[in-house]
């Protein structure tokens, strides 16, 4: 996304930078919503036209069928709501059919699953490990990365046993839980041990209605002031952040208050995607990271509401645990934190947190959801379209093989994408004379190979 600020030059923060997703990403079959008469029960499910879709039915549902409630999931492949009762009557399942969804009876409710997380929290918060519902298995799903052994393995595997198999399940994951630092296109901050860089992840207007953006709320901890270039003057300053505890987000003021900051999302060579709202994830949707160390890559939601717990970057012995997560299957490295993630129809999701593996072995990640964030925050999302009209997505092309990201230069439109590659395997966010080759950065705060001036929403975050 382009911004501008008004009198001098242009500031190029692009926000989201991704890549076209072509007729697989953004023209998934656009089916009409069943309009059977559902007069009773078996009523045909809902076809629904997108996961938003989905998620507007759950929370209805929710609502609905009160305590009998205990989850739901978007099945992409027939495209409807599927929704897990437990000690439903006859009513309750009519209710949920009658309101187009698949029904399927559970034996774990909300709140047992809720306190089979407190149950791992009281005794195993551990570095290194996570926790999510999975609404599909009608259980807690536990997750150790690589740092978790010896008598810490022990103490999480016992736990687990003891909740039951019925009740909570353990997976090893790849690499090491972390928030993704360094790397990519990104805005700057000098600290006192060096420059710090992060990703913007969406523009919105603040409260008081100045324009604004989020990022990742370990961003706005570790420092106050932001550029858009390494040795630039600051164009930003954190008005709130929050990291660790109930979320990772912050809200960034621009400070020049004639900065146009439309809710869109840049592609390069001057198209647009309209990011039009704020969506909560739905376990099951297929959903889009882009980030400028691996680029854009596509994965489904896990779970929600996910706890993590982060080795502590200022305490060895400590841990930063961080809850009301989107956990997914997306792959990311460091350098992508920071980074949008959102819905072919233009929905924004969430903000890279963390993670674990890489995007050649694959690994999961977590985000921070959107509408928390603006919750929070007071915030609203930009008015989409605002400012420069570009051309629309080209939807030919495909999510897979990316290695342009980025390689335009100067501060006008960096770390927009070739729309005609496919995201994937994107080695060279910002190469040539882009801002930053993405390459090769490590997992502490740096600045990597930086020669450009521009800014890149979906890349990087500390």
């Amino acid at each position: 996304m382009s911004h501008k600020r008004i009198p001098k030059r242009k500031a190029a923060i692009a926000v989201g930078g991704v890549a076209a997703l072509g007729a697989a990403a953004f023209l998934l079959p656009m089916a009409n919503a069943s309009q059977d008469d559902a007069s009773g029960a078996g009523a045909a499910p809902r076809t629904l036209k997108s996961a938003s879709d989905a998620s507007g039915l759950a929370a209805q549902l929710q609502g609905l069928l009160g305590q009998a409630f205990a989850g739901s999931y978007y099945d992409s492949g027939k495209h409807q709501l599927v929704v897990n009762v437990v000690n439903g009557d006859d009513n309750t399942v009519v209710q949920a059919e009658q309101a187009g969804a698949v029904v399927r009876q559970v034996r774990n409710s909300n709140s047992a699953l809720a306190a089979v997380a407190g149950t791992l929290k009281a005794k195993a918060t551990i570095p290194g490990t996570a926790w999510a519902v999975d609404p599909r298995t009608n259980k807690v799903v536990v997750s150790a990365d690589s740092t978790v052994t010896g008598s810490q393995w022990d103490t999480l595997q016992s736990t687990v046993r003891g909740l039951g198999s019925d009740m909570a399940t353990l997976k090893k994951s790849s690499g090491t839980f972390k928030p993704l630092v360094s790397g990519g296109d990104a805005i700057f901050s000098q600290v006192a041990d060096g420059t710090v860089r992060c990703s913007l992840g969406f523009n919105v207007t603040a409260s008081d209605g100045s324009p604004a953006f989020l990022t990742a709320g370990h961003c706005g901890v570790a420092a106050k002031d932001w550029s858009d270039s390494e040795t630039g003057q600051p164009i930003a300053t954190v008005d709130q952040a929050q990291f660790p505890g109930e979320g990772d987000f912050s809200l960034v003021k621009y400070n020049d208050a004639t900065t146009q900051a439309p809710s869109e999302v840049n592609i390069g060579n001057g198209q647009t995607v309209a990011i039009n709202q704020a969506v909560d994830a739905t376990v099951g949707e297929t959903v889009f990271r882009m980030g400028s160390t691996t680029g854009l890559h596509d994965g489904q939601v896990t779970g929600l509401d996910a706890t993590v717990n982060f080795q502590s970057e200022t305490d060895p012995n400590g841990v930063d645990t961080v809850t009301g997560l989107i956990q997914t299957d997306v792959c990311a490295e460091a350098g992508d934190s920071g980074g949008s993630l959102f819905t072919q129809d233009g929905g924004a999701v969430g903000m890279t947190s963390g993670g674990s593996g890489d995007c050649t072995s694959g690994g999961e990640t977590f985000f921070q959801p959107v509408t928390t964030a603006l919750q929070a925050t007071g915030a609203t999302l930009g008015d989409a379209g605002a400012g420069d009209a570009g051309a629309t997505a080209d939807p030919s092309a495909t999510a897979g093989d990316q290695n342009g990201a980025g390689d335009q230069a100067g501060g006008d439109q960096i770390g927009g994408a070739d729309p005609s590659a496919t995201a994937g395997d994107q080695n060279g966010a910002g190469d040539g004379t882009g801002t930053g080759d993405g390459t090769g950065v490590g997992d502490q705060s740096g600045t990597g190979d930086q020669s450009g001036t521009g800014v890149n929403d979906g890349s990087s975050s500390r």
